[in-house]
């Protein structure tokens, strides 16, 4: 009786267990589900900045980017706004990827030359990525204000830490004497440009590309030749 008993009560501890236990909370998944629309968002973003540089921000609608996306329309209304915060988005992911990125080659030391060379490392990398293309190849006036406003100065930051750069490298004597508000705007200008033309099926890495064209600024393209000395005089027969 003793043991009929003893594993009856088995099932009713458990049963009691179970009513004690709190009920699973419909909301217990909310991180993971906020995790899951950003993720979402953000494959909108690197879609629509891709078709960007491919098609130009006006060719490119939001039929478009939903049927590369294979959902649609209305899904993308669950992510974005409209087609010009879409833009705003991918603008803003590509300067504040170059911030970041200049911001932490020039914590990482070394003289001026060292924090210049990584920064256009930085800089060339980004410009060959989606959203750093995107903020290359779409113009400042295609963006609604006053978000405009604010891309511009956060755009000027870039020129002003070249420029700084530039300028720190002069007085070491590490660059040779020049105006750094314009050299600034040779490598920026330079770097850019290859957002425009670069090709990802091209014949050369984007690290190629990147050390080639850092090499071709910092180095020039006249060759150094030294000197040569002048010719011995022969001494005159007496």
């Amino acid at each position: 009786m003793a043991t009929q008993l003893r594993r009856t009560s088995r099932p009713d501890a458990a049963a009691a267990a179970d009513a004690a236990a709190p009920a699973a909370s419909p909301w217990s998944g909310a991180g993971e589900r906020q995790r899951q629309r950003e993720a979402k968002r953000n494959a909108v973003l690197s879609t629509a900045a891709q078709m960007f540089n491919e098609r130009g921000f006006h060719a490119t609608s939001l039929d478009d980017i939903a049927a590369r996306l294979h959902v649609s329309k209305p899904t993308l209304y669950y992510y974005v706004k409209n087609k010009d915060e879409i833009l705003l988005a991918c603008v803003d992911k590509g300067l504040r990827m170059t911030l970041q990125g200049i911001e932490a080659s020039r914590a990482a030391g070394g003289n001026a030359v060292d924090q210049l060379r990584a920064c256009m490392q930085v800089y060339a990398g980004i410009v060959m990525q989606p959203f750093g293309m995107c903020l290359i190849r779409v113009g400042d006036e295609e963006v609604p204000e006053p978000a405009r406003g604010e891309l511009r100065r956060m755009k000027s930051e870039i020129d002003l830490a070249f420029r700084r750069l530039v300028a720190q490298g002069v007085e070491e004597g590490s660059l040779a004497p020049c105006d750094p508000k314009m050299t600034a705007f040779v490598i920026a200008g330079a770097l850019s440009w290859i957002g425009r033309w670069y090709q990802p099926e091209g014949a050369h890495t984007p690290e190629e590309i990147a050390q080639q064209c850092i090499e071709t600024l910092l180095g020039g393209v006249v060759a150094r030749v030294p000197a040569r000395s002048a010719p011995k005089k022969r001494a005159s027969s007496a």
